[in-house]
């Protein structure tokens, strides 16, 4: 019997940064493994270089356009690491303390500090997003709107107008985890 390949049998190899984002995706349910996945992705995708303008995720026609598209790409995979990082918390997070939780105690407080560690490395995704966002809104591009990534545009504006504030998110959400952890820790066996 004699197997007809339609396609090439190579396999695919990533090099540029639109590559690897593709190579991002969301699952419908989220296990850490997929989420760390994703975040190995978004980070090669940080890492590796551009591919050349006429492959680009959006049109580009001039210098110009290459520049912004460039910057609000890095804005945008800050952003989705900002996005995987809190879903990979959330994973591990105790929302609440209930007084049947004192078997698991040690474990929840392990999980405490597995989530205060992923809510705390979104700090750095957020400064390079908001450094990226603001080269991309400057005075040079003030009326040049990149239709085919408009969601990146309306990521740029919001974190422009203050609207979307990771930092903000993030010092509450540790607040929480923290007051969290201090429950956890006064729980005794007494009270089971």
């Amino acid at each position: 019997m004699i197997f007809i390949l339609s396609q090439s049998a190579m396999p695919y190899y990533a090099q540029y940064k639109e590559q690897f984002y593709k190579l991002f995706h969301v699952h419908y349910q989220q296990f850490p493994d997929d989420v760390i996945e994703n975040i190995y992705w978004l980070e090669k995708a940080t890492k590796a270089d551009f591919c050349h303008p006429q492959n680009a995720l959006a049109q580009i026609s001039d210098k110009d356009e290459w520049e912004k598209y460039r910057y609000l790409f890095m804005m945008h995979v800050n952003l989705k690491l900002i996005e995987q990082h809190l879903r990979l918390g959330r994973i591990w997070d105790k929302k609440e303390v209930k007084f049947y939780d004192y078997p698991w105690k040690e474990e929840y407080l392990r999980n405490s500090e597995k989530t205060k560690a992923a809510y705390n490395a979104c700090y750095t995704y957020w400064e390079e997003a908001k450094l990226w966002a603001e080269k991309a809104s400057s005075e040079k591009f003030q009326f040049m709107i990149l239709t085919g990534i408009q969601a990146w545009e309306d990521e740029r504006e919001l974190i422009r107008r203050g609207d979307l504030n990771y930092e903000k998110i993030l010092n509450r959400e540790l607040a929480r985890l923290e007051e969290v952890t201090e429950n956890l820790s006064l729980l005794n066996e007494s009270d089971y």
